[in-house]
């Protein structure tokens, strides 16, 4: 093809691509085969965290029924289960879209599907003012980055407990070593 029939074509066809759209019933036209917003990828690789360390970071933290429990970076949902299980209201919020499902489907296995609420969301721009207690197993320098938004959206006296990560110079009120692992406890002082 020469350039100027190859422009004449191809402005022909997409005319007629155009006009058979125009003319479509809206279920028809199909979404674009790439999607219009790119995700972020998750900040670690899912590692879960063992029921034994779970316990001990919803003891330190003195879950209630009372609490609602915010698991940032929650994987497949275990944490939230188990503090939904005790009988606490919990949210798991994830970037993860696979984990997300994992999570709904180990929620509705352990029959607490209406006391866990799980979305798919950046952690670092999510809402979690209502929390008492969070959880956190991500690295030391993810736990230092999200710290500001802990201090600013939290409510003093708010409990967060990370598994095996500290942040950096806020020393933690109490540390617990567990089968091998470390649970750090800080609670949200008054401003």
């Amino acid at each position: 093809m020469t350039g100027g029939f190859r422009a004449v074509f191809l402005g022909a066809t997409l005319a007629m691509a155009t006009a058979g759209l125009a003319g479509a019933a809206p279920d028809q036209v199909q979404p674009p085969a790439v999607p219009l917003q790119t995700e972020r990828r998750p900040d670690v690789i899912f590692v879960p965290t063992r029921d034994v360390v779970i316990d001990a970071m919803l003891r330190a933290a003195k879950v209630t029924p009372a609490d609602v429990v915010y698991d940032l970076g929650c994987g497949d949902g275990r944490i939230v289960v188990a503090a939904a299980k005790l009988g606490a209201r919990a949210v798991g919020i994830d970037i993860d879209p696979q984990r997300i499902r994992e999570a709904n489907e180990h929620a509705a296995k352990s029959g607490v599907a209406g006391k866990a609420t799980f979305r798919q969301e950046d952690l670092f721009e999510a809402n979690i003012r209502e929390a008492t207690v969070v959880t956190l197993y991500l690295l030391p320098s993810l736990n230092v980055k999200l710290r500001p938004r802990l201090l600013e959206q939290l409510r003093p006296g708010t409990r967060i407990v990370s598994h095996d990560f500290d942040m950096g110079d806020w020393a933690p009120e109490e540390t617990i070593e567990v089968d091998g692992k470390t649970v750090y406890l800080w609670t949200v002082p008054k401003r």
